[in-house]
């Protein structure tokens, strides 16, 4: 994670996003670096417009954030509906009980 950091940090303050850069970011906050998640990292970001990544990121963050609420609510709902369940499903054995004894 902090390899994305240094490339978003680099990116933010206007620098060029190379080895160099992201290894002496990594370095000054204190990090052991990895020469070769650093090549990897720099490889990927090659040709990607990373304000336009950030955007879409932040356009899908809430919808995200909306579709992980709805299913909270179904869940309360169904636990609802799965005591009332059981109370009708004790009632029915119950009953049953009763006529085998009745």
């Amino acid at each position: 994670m902090e390899y994305i950091y240094s490339a978003m940090l680099l990116h933010k303050a206007g620098k060029e996003i190379t080895e160099n850069a992201v290894k002496a970011v990594l370095t000054a906050a204190g990090v052991s670096v990895d020469a070769a998640r650093v090549k990897a990292l720099v490889a990927a970001l090659q040709g990607v417009d990373i304000t336009e990544a950030i955007k879409k990121a932040a356009v899908a963050a809430p919808v995200a954030a909306v579709s992980t609420a709805a299913p909270e609510e179904k869940k309360k709902e169904e636990k609802k509906e799965s005591k009332e369940d059981e109370k009708k499903a004790e009632e029915s054995a119950a009953a049953g009980l009763g006529a085998l004894f009745g």
